[in-house]
């Protein structure tokens, strides 16, 4: 069960669709909404940089801090606009990155924005998050229009630790879902790791858990990200849960990776894991 959500706070048009995500969350679980907002840079940073370079000026760092102050005022107004009684404002003096991961220590999910092009985060910040914070990340499309989180889900099954721990990230959501499809991508590249009937362990898991689960398995010569996404597309789903892996860049290059694919392109909410 969600009990705090945390919701990556800044002034970007992106702020919008995700706040709308996660108050939607909260409220359908009755969770504390806790927005963070970041100076985007730590004080050590600032007095390495204004004591070594003298390159920004002394009263930069608060107007940093009051930048951040003035994202959590609307982020708190937005918020009971939608009818989150009593938001949480946190502000951390540090770069996003970090303090997104020292914050969603003591939160069930955490919630982040595809990334656009923007420049008000540092790229690859949903999958930094995903990958060394010990939380599900719940990843929100720009053009996500407010509907509910969930309903039809997509479910993407390898055997592998990272999309177990997706699973159990997403257990609230999928126990709620109408219907939950755990799709397997060419299993029989990796046997070893689903038994006999691939996908029968899992889906047992699921059921026992509650979940209406039904298993597709897949036979494509296209990368597993774009099996995935087009699968959601078809159930019209409103969840994708995915696990999160890393690559070096080069390997991310020549091979792409399902992590990017469904981080760039993913027209719904992607909840990751590691």
């Amino acid at each position: 069960m969600y009990k705090t959500i945390l919701v990556h706070v800044d002034q970007s048009r992106l702020m919008d669709s995700r706040l709308r995500a996660a108050a939607a969350l909260a409220l359908d679980y009755g969770a504390h909404l806790v927005g963070a907002a970041t100076t985007s840079l730590s004080w050590a940073s600032y007095a390495l940089l204004t004591g070594s370079m003298a390159v920004m000026p002394v009263d930069e760092f608060d107007a940093l801090r009051a930048g951040a102050r003035s994202s959590l005022a609307h982020f708190s107004e937005a918020a009971r606009r939608l009818g989150v009684a009593a938001p949480e404002e946190r502000l951390v003096e540090d770069e996003d990155r970090q303090a997104l991961l020292l914050q969603s220590r003591y939160a069930d999910l955490v919630v982040l924005s595809q990334e656009s092009g923007e420049g008000f985060a540092p790229r690859g910040l949903p999958e930094y998050v995903a990958l060394h914070g010990a939380r599900p990340v719940l990843v929100v499309p720009p053009g996500w229009g407010g509907q509910a989180v969930g309903g039809d889900a997509v479910v993407g099954w390898d055997g592998s630790l990272a999309a177990l721990r997706a699973i159990d990230g997403a257990l609230p959501l999928l126990c709620r879902a109408r219907n939950v499809r755990l799709a397997l991508v060419n299993p029989e590249r990796e046997s070893g790791l689903h038994g006999e009937e691939p996908g029968a362990d899992m889906a047992l898991y699921l059921a026992r858990h509650g979940v209406q689960v039904e298993v597709l398995v897949e036979r494509s010569e296209l990368a597993a990200g774009e099996v995935l996404l087009g699968m959601a597309r078809a159930s019209n789903a409103g969840l994708l849960v995915a696990g999160a892996f890393g690559h070096s860049r080069f390997r991310e290059i020549v091979l792409g990776g399902v992590t990017r694919t469904l981080l760039a392109r993913a027209p719904l909410p992607v909840l990751l894991g590691h």
